[in-house]
């Protein structure tokens, strides 16, 4: 599946990351771009992204990992974006895939339930892993409803890493969370 976008969000502790890597894994030409490390970039004046005054510093950040995507996906690579890209995100890599005609974007959310979501990223063991309640909990609420896009939401409250991973590769393979 060349030049396809395939972007896997969902709240932190959602199980982004695993899958992600998973999920690329199984392509035999494939990137995993996980977005968190665009942020890193930042190495001054950067500003956390889930606090509301970062919101022109985050459609620049997910501007860039869009323009990303898209050269990867042109370059005949399968990419897996993983990170927090919320539908109000969209618009950037719609118009970063649109300057390249051909490619594929695909939209997939993992949503555990509230409660399953703050234990797992609580669980979590990184230095710079976001473990607050109040952060985790208002970016579930972000994920919460989906509006339009809520049939790309995939319940995995009591999916183990390998049933989410088999889920989101049968989601791809239906075509039904393309956009």
């Amino acid at each position: 599946m060349s030049g396809t976008v395939i972007i896997l969000t969902g709240p932190p502790g959602a199980g982004k990351s695993t899958t992600a890597a998973s999920l690329a894994a199984t392509y035999p030409r494939a990137v995993h771009l996980r977005t968190d490390d665009f942020w890193d970039h930042i190495v001054s004046g950067g500003i956390p992204p889930y606090l509301p005054e970062s919101d022109a510093q985050n459609h620049t950040v997910v501007e860039v990992v869009a323009g990303a995507s898209a050269a990867y996906a042109a370059g005949g690579f399968t990419v897996v974006v993983d990170g927090v890209v919320g539908p109000w995100m969209l618009g950037h890599f719609r118009h970063a895939l649109c300057l390249r005609p051909g490619l594929d974007l695909h939209y997939v959310a993992l949503r555990p339930d509230r409660a399953e979501t703050l234990a797992r990223a609580q669980r979590r063991t990184a230095p710079d892993a976001l473990v607050d309640d109040a952060p985790i909990h208002s970016l579930w609420d972000q994920f919460a409803e989906l509006g339009e896009l809520e049939a790309h939401a995939i319940d995995t409250t009591h999916h183990s890493a390998a049933e989410t991973a088999r889920a989101v590769a049968e989601a791809i393979t239906s075509g039904r969370y393309r956009l």
